[in-house]
């Protein structure tokens, strides 16, 4: 897999993604990472790639020149254009498993007021966005995005029951996790995860996978489906909350 990043601060993505699991996958060659900058395709002496924008207003809007130039320069067939944007549709764990089984992407980070309407509607397949809120730029953005996809190509986790554990694999929140010692500041980890019995272990994860999501994400619960074990782990739950 590919993954071209167009940005003014390519060292931003740089140093987030060259340490541990996303670094070390770079390193054996699992996924190719790139990064463009926008900068060097600017048309006049300056270097420069904003411009104040037209109908007034505060701040200033990237060029569509050299954004667009910078694509052109690592655009394939097969690729696929992600803008990170408030405006875009949620970043999920599905969308980053579909993302994880494309063979290019090439995400544009943005600065200042955003990009340039013409380059949205000509040039990106995608508009994505990490959350309500807004952040300095799209360098961060990518890094995040890319961090979540590349632990999704295969080899990159070492143990696939990690991902399959992983929060939002399921639609539930992960369950809690402890480690040694086994009690610490007057509290102790729950008796089952000491007992030794497998099954007992898991169906304690899954019904606390339940209660956490139930009462920290109402919007993940509603599209939840519960079989026949969840149903019961509901009544349970039910009962000890009565």
């Amino acid at each position: 897999m590919r993954i071209s990043c167009l940005s003014l601060f390519p060292e931003i993505i740089q140093g987030a993604l060259s340490h541990s699991i996303p670094g070390k996958a770079q390193e054996r060659e699992l996924f190719q990472l790139e990064h463009v900058q926008i900068r060097d395709f600017a048309l006049d002496k300056h270097r420069s790639v904003d411009e104040i924008p037209y109908g007034g207003g505060a701040g200033m809007v990237l060029k569509p020149e050299p954004v667009v130039a910078a694509i052109r320069s690592v655009k394939q067939p097969d690729s696929l254009v992600i803008h990170p944007s408030p405006s875009g549709i949620p970043f999920t764990q599905t969308l980053a498993k579909q993302l994880a089984n494309q063979p290019h992407l090439i995400l544009i980070a943005s600065r200042y007021e955003g990009l340039d309407q013409r380059v949205i509607d000509g040039w990106v397949d995608l508009e994505v966005s990490l959350g309500d809120f807004v952040i300095s730029g799209g360098e961060l953005a990518c890094a995040v995005m890319i961090d979540a996809i590349s632990r999704l190509i295969p080899g990159v986790v070492g143990k696939l029951e990690s991902i399959q554990e992983e929060s939002f694999e399921d639609g539930l929140l992960e369950h809690p996790q402890y480690t040694r010692p086994p009690e610490f500041e007057g509290r102790s980890i729950p008796e089952v995860l000491l007992s030794g019995h497998h099954e007992h272990i898991r169906k304690w994860r899954r019904k606390e996978r339940i209660r956490r999501t139930r009462a920290r994400r109402p919007d993940l619960f509603a599209r939840f489906q519960p079989d026949k074990e969840a149903l019961k782990l509901l009544k349970e739950l039910d009962q000890e909350d009565a």
